[in-house]
């Protein structure tokens, strides 16, 4: 930058000392060599223009400077060493010829400049030329000829050059701080690609890919408010001025106020996305900005409006929460960013969050770290899908592995779009005895679309793997039902979908097509037990599990969504064990019970019987996966999980009344937990494969954790068939599973010791030992129950046939106890 400027001011001083456009066509020159770079000029300057000029007259008696739009040639022309050794006589015939030949009028067009660059200004009119209209006058050496018809032909060409460069360049060129493809930095050239796509990706800083040591600002009112807290859709704690505020914000009397982004390589710059402060107490965002690049921190130029070559000026944010995008007019290729706050709130502060949407930049000579990139060995379809793209990819899926796949709806959403279920077994459509059904739910939240994809790749990894013998998988299909729900809130994710993922937001599409939220909106069924347990009905009143709908919630103006029916209705017809509901927004899982006990506290510890277990099962997820296990992360928003394992009891966290995990655990025998996948809710698609990754081995070591634990058969004794409904018990928790129709059952269980109680009405009980190891696979523990006299009775009664002498006698002695 500074070499550019010291050849413009060399230009300019040409033609200030020099007076007019050249020296006396009398004087004597030497010979100069060529220099190795074309003539600066101040564009759109007649001083600039004259004074190359000047030098196009010198080179023309020494060879000098050649013209800038012309390729440097290797060898001179016989004809210019002939132009050296012309005597003042021919010198004065070319200036007669150059003068008069716009007089005379031989076919040179409109007035113009000699060839030589020697015209009087008292004689012939030189034409000022507009911004950008040519560039430097050509070198006289090479055009200059010894008739006036090599005269007439040169300045043809001159002409149609000067035509040529006004139809390229269209728009004033900005000074040498704004110029970004000459931006010179200590360590070299930068130069712009000829495409500029405007639709980069984003940086990563609402993703944490940038860390917080790539932010600074001019200054922050407090460390909660620091510029590590300016990113996009980043939340706040409770209250305001702790360490977790939500925004960046500048000091009051900040007069010029600016945050700044290290991208730590050449990166060309598209775009930023705005939002205001997040805070329930205040109100703060910017109204406007400027943006500033830069690849030293020093020097600094600005993004310049296209049609007056000022700096321009962004509009940004109204409220707080709305993302705002504004592309640059033209991207910008450098290693920091910063943002300039101009406008904001009145009576607020400069407070803001961002994302900066930017595309790496090759470097050829390896001059900064290599970045790393984002990807997967997978052969995988790996962007957002849409409603129609989600069903096409599922019927493909279903197509390339039709003996382990079947599509199945359960519903519709409040707008008619089908709820999509990709079952994988061995035998699909089918439940098998013994084998355990196991589900993902993906899309409650319709903006939080990360975990829709997720399923969505899982089911073609498992098809992928499954053809390639992969013995894992095939083990995971073979013994167990999988089935992959990747979006329950459909009408939703559209609603995001349109928006695209950087502009969505923090909740648009979080609810369905009524504004209902869906983990809200499942049957409280907390409360009829906790109420039952201080009442000290429970077992014996009150069951502890399969707790029923209360009457409320199914009456006709009951408002529970379409979505949410069509999955209680699915959790009522199979008899699933194992469940994940796929959210984002956070790294953590969350397990049961979700509601506080404490009536209208916003966290408490609330526990369930199964603690042990639901822990075990978080942690599983936790520790395999990646970004959650990562020790350099920091926290999403105003909660470092990572202290805690990165699992927290739901209700500890915050209370969530209704949610499908409490109702899950409550209403089937399904063990269900959340997981927060990620602090983006909605992240591009260029992190999919990441995020992919990521999750990979966590997906597929949960869905294994069904054998965790004992299973069995209970059994009537006299036939040997299943018995269903039969109630599994463990002393110690007071929590039982039920039978399914084939009466086979599975309780989730840490490994230990165990006394295991079947039940089954009409039916006498029995209580075995059950040892649950570290080995994997369920731990066999059958049941054969033997019928009540009673039972016998009603059963022989029902069909009609005599009772047997022995079962009257038992049927006399129980008549007579009871007397």
């Amino acid at each position: 930058m500074r070499g550019g400027a010291e050849m413009r001011a060399e230009s300019v001083g040409a033609e200030t000392r020099g007076g007019r456009p050249g020296p006396s066509p009398s004087s004597s020159l030497p010979s100069f060599p060529s220099p190795p770079f074309p003539t600066p000029r101040l564009p759109g300057s007649e001083a600039s223009e004259r004074a190359v000029g000047g030098r196009a007259a010198a080179a023309g008696r020494g060879g000098g400077l050649q013209s800038p739009s012309r390729k440097r040639r290797t060898h001179r022309p016989p004809r210019a060493q002939c132009v050296r050794a012309l005597d003042p006589a021919m010198w004065g015939l070319l200036l007669a010829l150059a003068t008069f030949a716009p007089a005379v009028d031989v076919g040179l067009g409109a007035p113009s400049t000699s060839v030589l660059g020697l015209a009087s200004p008292a004689t012939t009119k030189v034409p000022v030329p507009t911004p950008h209209s040519s560039p430097a006058q050509p070198s006289a050496g090479k055009e200059n000829g010894t008739s006036e018809q090599h005269v007439r032909i040169r300045v043809i060409k001159k002409k149609k050059i000067v035509m040529k460069k006004r139809k390229k360049l269209t728009r004033p060129t900005p000074p040498v701080t704004a110029r970004p493809s000459v931006t010179t930095s200590p360590s070299g050239t930068l130069d712009l690609p000829e495409k500029q796509e405007p639709d980069c990706p984003p940086l990563g800083l609402e993703s944490l890919r940038v860390s917080d040591n790539q932010l600074d600002a001019s200054s922050s009112q407090s460390f909660g408010l620091g510029p590590h807290r300016g990113r996009l859709n980043i939340q706040s704690g409770l209250e305001d001025g702790d360490l977790f505020d939500g925004a960046w914000c500048a000091e009051q009397q900040d007069a010029e106020p600016w945050l700044q982004v290290d991208a730590r390589h050449p990166t060309r710059f598209s775009g930023i996305i705005t939002q205001g402060r997040n805070s329930i107490w205040r109100y703060d965002w910017v109204t406007s900005y400027k943006v500033q690049f830069s690849n030293d921190s020093r020097t600094w130029w600005g993004s310049k409006n296209r049609s007056s070559g000022m700096d321009a000026v962004f509009p940004a944010n109204s409220d707080p929460e709305t993302p705002v995008l504004n592309l640059l007019p033209e991207p910008q290729v450098a290693r920091f960013i910063r943002l300039l706050p101009q406008t904001w709130l009145q009576g607020g502060a400069s407070c803001l969050r961002a994302e900066i949407l930017a595309c790496p930049v090759s470097d050829p000579n390896g001059l900064f770290p290599e970045v790393p990139m984002l990807g997967s060995s997978d052969s995988l379809d790996f962007r957002h899908h849409d409603y129609k793209a989600m069903r096409k990819l599922m019927k493909q899926v279903n197509e390339q592995c039709p003996n382990i796949t079947r599509i199945y709806s359960i519903g519709k959403s409040h707008q008619g779009l089908k709820l999509y279920v990709m079952e994988m077994s061995d035998q699909p459509g089918e439940h098998e005895l013994g084998e355990p059904e196991v589900r993902y739910v993906a899309g409650m939240h319709g903006n939080e679309a990360l975990g829709r994809e997720l399923l969505l790749l899982l089911m073609q990894f498992l098809c992928h793997e499954f053809l390639r013998g992969d013995p894992r998988v095939t083990r995971l299909l073979t013994e167990t039902r999988i089935h992959l729900l990747p979006s329950m809130n459909p009408d939703g994710y559209e609603t995001a979908f349109r928006r695209g993922s950087e502009l969505v937001g923090w909740a648009e599409g979080r609810w369905n097509h009524q504004g209902i939220d869906l983990n809200h909106n499942f049957a409280d069924l907390n409360t009829p037990l906790w109420e039952a347990e201080d009442e000290g009905l429970v077992p014996d009143t009150v069951p502890n599990h399969h707790l029923p709908l209360p009457t409320y919630y199914t009456l006709p103006n009951a408002t529970v969504a379409p979505e949410t029916w069509a999955v209680i209705k699915w959790m009522q017809r199979i008899p699933f064990v194992l469940s994940a509901n796929l959210h984002g927004g956070e790294l953590v899982v969350s397990y049961p019970f979700d509601m506080t006990r404490t009536p209208w506290a916003a966290r408490e510890l609330t526990p369930t019987p199964d603690e042990a277990v639901f822990r075990w099962l978080s942690t599983v997820y936790a520790g395999t996966n990646r970004a959650m296990q990562d020790p350099d992360r920091r926290p999403c928003h105003s909660q470092d999980f990572s202290l805690y394992g990165s699992i927290i009891n739901g209700a500890d966290w915050h209370t969530v009344p209704g949610s499908m995990n409490d109702f899950s655990y409550l209403h089937t025998n399904c063990f269900e937990v959340t997981v927060e996948l990620s602090c983006d809710k909605f992240p591009h698609e260029n992190e999919l494969p990441q995020e992919w990754e990521n999750n990979k081995d966590a997906l597929l070591t949960y869905l294994e954790q069904v054998r965790m634990g004992i299973a069995g058969v209970v059994r009537d004794k006299d036939t040997e068939l299943g018995i269903a409904d039969a109630v599994i018990s463990v002393d110690g928790i007071n929590h039982d599973v039920t039978t399914a129709w084939g009466g086979d059952y599975w309780r989730l269980l840490t490994p230990g010791d165990y006394m295991v109680t079947a039940s089954a009405e009409g039916y006498h009980t029995v209580t075995r030992s059950c040892r649950v190891t570290f080995e994997e696979g369920p731990v066999p523990c059958n049941f054969r129950l033997t019928k009540t006299p009673k039972q016998r009775l009603r059963e022989l009664l029902a069909a009609g046939a005599k009772v047997p002498p022995d079962l009257r006698r038992r049927l006399e002695r129980l008549r007579g106890q009871k007397n």
